[in-house]
């Protein structure tokens, strides 16, 4: 019997981030990830991994594991070799020595193209204030970077799989956790209790949460307008009007 791959077709840019990404994140103890088994300019065929259902256990083992992907690297500087996508955008990975200028440079700034005045001036807002704004310094460490629920695969073998790994790049451990949480991944606060077990979460963390989600909503803005537009306005505000 001929295994089952899973085959994507997209610009050939983009399906070389992702390869690069899956083999990147692929770390021991940290969570697993498919093969890549072929790789070309129109398409990338992985490994096949069977779907299941998402269970408490399954989220505890998951949330040490990407305590110890995060751990892993021993990268001083915050960004890529490559630059790599969110979605079908581009990501500008240019290293940074600091987390906030890279975050305030390479991820808020280029998504304000198009905006109206008052998303800018908000996020501009936040950007004048990053270094205040992103709390205790961290380590670098080695994120998927756009850690949705929809790119945690739950598997039939139990385990909970990362996938769509073209964001992957050095960034700061509290971005993956804010991306499970922007659209709801089952059984967060199992996940989040055990990687706090693991390798433990600054003070204030959760005040934190709206920063590192304030890059996924300007690249939903980009994408699709309407109520991102104001989310992303939203979250900018309440980060400069609470402190």
């Amino acid at each position: 019997m001929t295994p089952r791959v899973f085959v994507k077709n997209a610009p050939a840019e983009l399906l070389a981030a992702e390869a690069r990404g899956l083999d990147w994140l692929r770390v021991d103890g940290g969570p697993p990830l498919p093969a890549v088994l072929e790789l070309s300019a129109d398409r990338l065929a992985v490994e096949w991994i069977e779907p299941g259902r998402p269970s408490a256990g399954g989220a505890a083992v998951f949330g040490e594991r990407l305590a110890r992907l995060h751990a892993s690297t021993k990268e001083p500087a915050y960004g890529a070799d490559s630059d790599g996508f969110i979605g079908p955008l581009p990501l500008d990975n240019t290293r940074h020595e600091t987390w906030p200028s890279f975050y305030a440079e390479r991820r808020l700034a280029p998504y304000l193209r198009g905006l109206d005045d008052g998303t800018c001036r908000a996020v501009e807002a936040v950007m004048d204030r990053i270094a205040e704004l992103a709390g205790p310094q961290q380590p670098p460490a080695r994120i998927h970077g756009d850690l949705w629920s929809g790119n945690v695969l739950w598997a039939a073998d139990g385990q909970a799989w990362l996938i769509d790994a073209s964001s992957a790049h050095v960034g700061h451990r509290e971005t993956d956790l804010a991306m499970l949480a922007l659209f709801g991944a089952p059984y967060l606060d199992e996940i989040i209790r055990a990687y706090d077990a693991t390798t433990p979460l600054s003070s204030g963390w959760r005040d934190r949460v709206p920063l590192h989600q304030l890059h996924p909503l300007l690249v939903h803005a980009q994408l699709f307008g309407g109520g991102y537009v104001r989310q992303a306005q939203a979250a900018a505000e309440s980060l400069v009007h609470n402190r």
